[in-house]
């Protein structure tokens, strides 16, 4: 079913170098396709020239914040001032094919998020990210069951009703595009992952590979929990259960004796098992509340 209205959504951040470009290529796309469009962006407190930049452009609706609050409630903003019933998230830094957002809302009628799924991994230390990013699509893939080959790519479209449900778990930093898709995912809503080029940046990036990464890591951890909390409980009980009750077998039968840390580790495992059930029953009721 085609969207009534498209709503693409840019926060911008100082990306005077490329902010220009991007609303040239988009208005372009969309003018030479049959969808109804608006466009946002969200100037999260930028001290360059990009507001004056996406000003010139008369069929550009521009939000402000009056200080930067980070890239994810820039996000927030522009899907609360939204009007259409589908949102294209992009980016203002010539990183994203613009170009390629007719291809995203092709698939909507199918899917219920449609992520440009990046071929490869571009940024500053890069050495840290790809490994370390990596390592966090497989934790989340096992968390939702299924592979997630970019999890946080900020190229995408999506329902606007269906991300509203979520605005109350979204982090304002980068991590809300990985927040973002573990939400969609867990609640079991149909995700398609689209492969797409990624170009080098234009302009500075406000990416810190050590602090966001560690945001990514936990809240992957956390949004899991909050959705699928037996999926974070069970491991770590059963872990910790079996190291305890290996240790309580060697103990009895080379040592003749049961020490305190034997039971205290089979304790804890208990108390985890037992507190990841209760996570689990307050999710299921609030769903079904």
């Amino acid at each position: 079913m085609k969207p009534g209205l498209v709503s693409i959504v840019i926060p911008v951040f100082n990306e005077e170098e490329a902010i220009g470009d991007d609303l040239d290529l988009i208005i372009e796309t969309m003018e030479a396709t049959d969808y109804d469009y608006e466009i946002i962006v969200v100037d999260d407190g930028s001290m360059d020239g990009s507001a004056d930049i996406v000003r010139e452009r008369s069929r550009v609706q521009l939000l402000q914040h009056p200080y930067n609050r980070g890239t994810g409630a820039a996000r927030t903003t522009g899907i609360k001032h939204a009007r259409g019933d589908v949102i294209v998230m992009t980016d203002g830094d010539g990183t994203y094919p613009n170009q390629d957002i007719p291809g995203l809302l092709d698939y909507m009628d199918q899917y219920d998020m449609v992520v440009g799924a990046r071929r490869r991994e571009r940024g500053r230390a890069k050495w840290l990210r790809a490994p370390t990013k990596h390592f966090i699509r497989l934790l989340a893939s096992y968390l939702v069951g299924m592979r997630i080959p970019d999890l946080n790519s900020g190229f995408r479209a999506f329902g606007r009703d269906t991300a509203l449900r979520f605005l109350n778990i979204l982090p304002t930093t980068h991590s809300w595009v990985g927040t973002i898709t573990l939400a969609f995912l867990s609640s079991g809503y149909m995700v398609k992952f689209l492969p797409i080029d990624y170009y080098e940046r234009r302009g500075k990036s406000t990416f810190h590979p050590v602090a966001d990464t560690y945001n990514y890591l936990t809240l992957v951890v956390r949004t899991i929990t909050y959705f699928n909390p037996l999926k974070v409980f069970l491991p770590v009980s059963l872990i910790i259960f079996g190291l305890g009750m290996g240790k309580t077998i060697y103990d009895l039968f080379f040592r003749l004796r049961i020490p305190e840390s034997d039971v205290i580790m089979v304790v804890v495992a208990v108390l985890i098992g037992s507190m990841g059930l209760l996570a689990d029953l307050i999710v299921a009721q609030h769903r079904t509340g």
